[in-house]
């Protein structure tokens, strides 16, 4: 209903606490719940970052630059050094790019994705993106703890990362950087 000036009053058979869009009316309820996903997964993981920045100066200030070498010392740290911007990239900015790009292709007057295409995003994408950032971060702590440790031996310290199953470790790299892109190019076609 609308009021004198044409305003939209709002009453409670409009749907309060019901996200809706102008042009395309309200949203369905497996489009809300898709939304608020990759939001609070944006949220969680701006918070998992901001930690993740803290903690990586943190551990960065106990490796000595003068015990190690500038050379040993970035290959030391720079792995861990990079999972602050990934987290940020992958589980924050592209999330609410995501959001955004639904919302703004309703609001064009769009129709909304399946439900099945919404599944790849939220039950694919997500899960995926978390393992991948949390190898990243393993690994960077791995290659951080063993140069404080007295290790300087670069290729030695790679080979014992996951306790030296390289196996395991190209399968879980492969699976979850293959199953984060692949999820997403199968949302986005």
């Amino acid at each position: 209903s609308t009021g004198a000036a044409g305003v939209a009053t709002g009453g409670a058979e409009e749907g309060r606490n019901r996200m809706t869009n102008d042009d395309s009316g309200p949203l369905s309820a497996r489009y809300q719940a898709a939304l608020r996903a990759l939001l609070r997964y944006a949220i969680v993981m701006a918070i998992v970052g901001l930690l993740v920045g803290v903690a990586y100066q943190e551990s960065a200030k106990k490796l000595s630059l003068e015990t190690t070498g500038a050379g040993l010392h970035l290959e030391a740290v720079i792995g861990l050094a990079l999972v602050h911007g990934h987290i940020f990239t992958i589980g924050v900015l592209l999330p609410l790019a995501l959001a955004g790009a639904l919302l703004m292709a309703r609001r064009a007057g769009g129709r909304e994705i399946g439900q099945r295409s919404l599944h790849w995003l939220v039950r694919g994408y997500l899960p995926a993106a978390a393992v991948t950032l949390v190898l990243q971060l393993v690994k960077g702590y791995h290659v951080l703890l063993a140069v404080r440790g007295g290790q300087t031996d670069l290729a030695a310290i790679d080979h014992a990362f996951l306790g030296g199953q390289e196996v395991l470790r190209y399968a879980l790299f492969g699976v979850s950087h293959t199953a984060m892109g692949g999820c997403l190019a199968v949302f986005l076609v």
